[in-house]
C-alpha cells in the first residue's frame, strides 16, 4: 500500500543477523564447549523434554535470554557467561538462536554466535544428548 513505511522481511532480519555471526557446525560447538564456550540451550521447556538435553549446557528460555545475560540486569542468572565469552546459542532448528545471537552481540557479546541447524542437526550428528526429561530438571554435566 501507498504510504506504508519501509519494512524488513523476516527473511531479510535472519540474513542480516547471520551476517554478524560465525555460526558453528554441532561438532564444532561441541569442541567449542568443550574448549571452554557457553553453550546456553534457548529452546522450550517442550522441545527439552521432547528431544532430550546437551549435558553441560545451560538452559535458559529465549524469552527470558537478556534479561539473564546482560551484566547491567538485576535478573542476569547466577552462571551467565561474562562479555568477552564464547557464546553459543542453540535453539531447535538454528532460527531463534541466529536472531538472538545477533541481538546478544548488540548487548556486548562480541563472541555471540549459533549451531546451524539447532539441535535437529546436534542430534543428526550423534552428539551427546541426554534422554527426554521433565521440564525444570536440570541437564546432565558434560563428560
Amino acid at each position: 500500500m501507498a504510504g506504508d513505511p519501509a519494512r524488513t522481511t523476516i527473511d531479510e532480519l535472519l540474513a542480516e543477523a547471520r551476517r554478524r555471526l560465525n555460526r558453528l557446525d554441532p561438532v564444532a560447538a561441541l569442541s567449542a564447549m568443550r574448549a571452554g564456550a557457553a553453550l546456553i540451550d534457548i529452546r522450550s521447556d517442550s522441545q527439552i523434554a521432547r528431544d532430550g538435553a546437551i549435558p553441560g549446557a545451560l538452559v535458559i528460555p529465549r524469552n527470558v535470554l537478556e534479561w539473564r545475560l546482560d551484566p547491567a540486569s538485576a535478573h542476569r542468572h547466577p552462571d551467565a557467561p561474562q562479555l568477552d565469552d564464547h557464546v553459543v546459542l542453540l535453539c531447535d532448528e538454528g532460527y531463534q538462536s541466529s536472531l538472538a545471537a545477533a541481538t546478544l552481540q548488540l548487548l556486548g557479546f562480541a563472541r555471540a554466535t549459533d549451531v546451524a541447524g539447532g539441535f535437529q542437526a546436534w542430534q543428526a550428528a550423534a552428539l551427546p544428548a541426554g534422554q527426554p526429561r521433565p521440564p525444570g530438571q536440570a541437564a546432565p554435566e558434560l563428560a
